[in-house]
């Protein structure tokens, strides 16, 4: 069996590791992760910086996904994937005023997931984040390997495969997460 370094959901890397995993994320309350650190409220001098902030983030980020979808679809997924964590800080900084400190990839979906309880949109974030780590995965194999073939430089049958799952990606898991968050923040 393959050996290689996994990132966890907290974005830690750790040894080589048999297989990719992600860990399930629990319920906990806001309450609990403003207690350990990993959340705060965000000070009334800082909100507009900080809307300001992820309101251009996501924007870009969705901008890059779209720009490189073809030519440089890891990085259209990746991209993807950013634009849709941005947006949900947006979203919990907008309406709840709370600010992610630590662990932020998976703190910002317990946070979600405890703020919204939507099905949809948590189905759609752990999608993305998984797709995040897969790649991350890879890449983090790439290097330990040191190959050409294994680091995606573009063989026309790798590119022609990560451009159709970036192309899904974009169309059914980022796409569809940006537009019911919008009409969130339309709300808010």
């Amino acid at each position: 069996m393959k050996w290689y370094k996994k990132y966890h959901d907290f974005g830690k890397v750790f040894k080589y590791q048999k297989e990719y995993t992600i860990k399930v994320v629990k319920m906990v309350s806001v309450e609990t992760l403003m207690k350990e650190g990993k959340v705060s409220r965000i000070r009334e001098l800082e909100v507009e910086r900080y809307v300001n902030f992820f309101e251009n983030s996501y924007r870009d980020n969705l901008g890059h996904c779209m720009f490189s979808l073809k030519e440089f679809p890891r990085w259209s997924i990746i991209s993807g994937y950013y634009a849709m964590h941005d947006i949900t800080k947006l979203l919990i900084a907008k309406k709840y005023r709370l600010k992610i400190e630590l662990e932020v990839h998976a703190t910002t979906i317990k946070v979600l997931k405890e703020l919204l309880g939507d099905r949809v949109i948590l189905r759609l974030i752990e999608r993305g984040y998984r797709e995040f780590i897969s790649l991350a995965n890879d890449l983090a194999e790439a290097k330990r390997q040191r190959t050409r073939a294994q680091y995606y430089t573009g063989t026309e049958y790798m590119k022609e495969h990560f451009g159709k799952m970036s192309e899904e990606f974009l169309a059914a898991t980022v796409n569809p997460y940006v537009q019911r968050i919008r009409k969130l923040l339309e709300a808010a």
